[in-house]
Parts: structure tokens; sequence; C-alpha cells
């Protein structure tokens, strides 16, 4: 097995049967179809034979998701840090077995999560407080972008998301960048694992993100934050609105946070001078 082979991974969605019902007047019989839905899949991860984390995600571009999830736990620096990465399919869901070319911190030992993190979280089975709280490197790459390019980049996203499509349960991210528009996008049920896998693919295909945005189908919450700013991405836009602690952590972090982005607009919550089109009322003088 070369390095990232992985063996073939469950559909990342099936046909359901269902009932369907519509609102329409009078008595009607509900017909029997099907839908396509998203699996969820329980994906452990693996490091010098010790069991670190499982995770809920869509058992899709899992290659992406063992680097980006390694490189946003800071375990490896860099998908070189990884020398074999092997998958063993059971009934119970994925195991992602990991060989590393560095021996693990005293802090990666610590930091040994044992509880399952459900496709909505991505903290959950942290053994201290310190360990959702860490602080994220500081971000500075000179990236601006302007009004015209967030609607369009956000615009173009739907044609990145060929699952959600298909099911309409997915998240998206995807990493913009100047003159070249959107270049990957990756798809899952968490937020959190969607952004892990686009962090991964773009490691692997050595892409940089100094200069960029990542655009989010979801809600901005801390640890998207702390991962974007592993990342190095300095603008982050998202559909829906962040949390308070998403924007603290971000202003604290150099991130500009774009949220609540839709076809009528958006709203700045952070670093807004990297918007390069918008001109800003001054807050008013203290008395």
């Amino acid at each position: 097995m070369t390095p990232f082979e992985i063996g073939t991974p469950p559909r990342p969605f099936c046909d359901a049967s269902r009932l369907v019902q519509r609102r329409m007047p009078g008595p009607r019989r509900a017909p029997r179809t099907t839908r396509a839905v998203p699996e969820e899949t329980a994906i452990a991860f693996s490091y010098e034979g010790a069991a670190y984390a499982v995770m809920m995600a869509t058992p899709a571009d899992l290659t992406d998701f063992a680097i980006g999830f390694s490189l946003t736990e800071r375990i490896i620096r860099s998908p070189c840090d990884v020398e074999t990465l092997e998958t063993v399919s059971t009934a119970d869901g994925i195991m992602l077995r990991m060989s590393l070319a560095h021996q693990p911190s005293v802090a990666y030992w610590e930091r040994r999560r044992r509880l399952a993190g459900p496709s909505g979280c991505g903290l959950c089975g942290l053994e201290s407080l310190a360990d959702a709280m860490r602080a994220p490197p500081p971000v500075t790459g000179d990236a601006g972008l302007s009004r015209k390019e967030i609607f369009d980049a956000m615009a173009a996203l739907p044609d990145w998301q060929p699952m959600n499509r298909a099911t309409g349960a997915l998240h998206a991210a995807a990493l913009w960048l100047p003159t070249a528009g959107i270049v990957a996008a990756r798809e899952d049920v968490g937020r959190h694992n969607a952004l892990d896998k686009l962090i991964g693919a773009a490691a692997r295909d050595g892409i940089s993100a100094a200069g960029g945005a990542v655009l989010l189908t979801s809600r901005v919450s801390v640890e998207m934050i702390q991962k974007a700013a592993i990342f190095g991405v300095p603008i982050l836009v998202a559909v829906s609105a962040p949390t308070a602690l998403a924007v603290r952590v971000a202003e604290a972090a150099g991130i500009t946070l774009a949220a609540v982005a839709r076809h009528d607009g958006f709203e700045i919550f952070t670093h807004a001078d990297r918007l390069l089109d918008v001109e800003f009322e001054q807050p008013a003088a203290a008395d």
C-alpha cells in the first residue's frame, strides 16, 4: 500500500424509501418513492496504533479528511509527516490508521480523545477546557476581496456541491483564490468535517490559502475559526451567522469574518479592512 492509498469506502449516499405528502386540497394517497439520503459513518482516527478520536462523517474524500484532521489537531505539520495511511472497514464504521514520520509530542498523548464526535460538533471528547479553548495561531495573510467577488464566489459555490444537489443535506467548505476563483471544495454532513477535508485537499495539492478566502455553507462556531487559523486563511465567508465566541476568536486571530452572506448582502464582523470597496461608518467617540 502506498502512503496515501485508500480502500473503497461505502457510497456517500443511498436511496431511502419514503412516503410523499404535499400540501394540496382534498384527500390524497401518499405515493411511495425513494430519495437520496447521505450516509453518516463512524470514522476512527488512529496514530501509531493508538486510538485518538471517532467522528461521524460522510464516507468520502477520506484521505483528505485524514490529512486535514491531523493538521487541524496539530498532530502533523504537513502531509509528509504521515508515512502510511491504511483504511479498515468494519460493520461499525471505518478506521483510518496512520503511521507518522515523527513520534507524536507529549501534548498529543495528553490531548487524546476517546469520545465520539457527532457530525454537528468539532470539539466533542476533549478532556479539558484548555483543549477546547486553544489559542489559534495569528493570521497575517495579505488578502482582499471586493463586494462583487464575495457575491460571485457564494453564487458559484452550489456548482461545487454535487452530493448536496443529490441529497439536500450536506455542508460544503471551499477555497477561493484571487484571479482563480474557487479552486477546491469538499462536502460532509458535518460542517467542521467539510473544512477538515478542504484543508487536507489543499495541503496535499500544495495550495496555499494565505491570499484567499474560505467559503462555508454553515454557521460559524469557534472550532471553524480555529481550523481556519491553522489553515492560514485570512478571510472566512459564511452563509449563516457566527457565534459570539467565534467573533471574539476571529478578532484575536486576525481573521476577516463575513457572515450571513446571501444574494442580497453580507455582514462583516471582524477586520473589515480586507474588504476593498466598502466604506465603513466609524464608531461614535466615547463621552
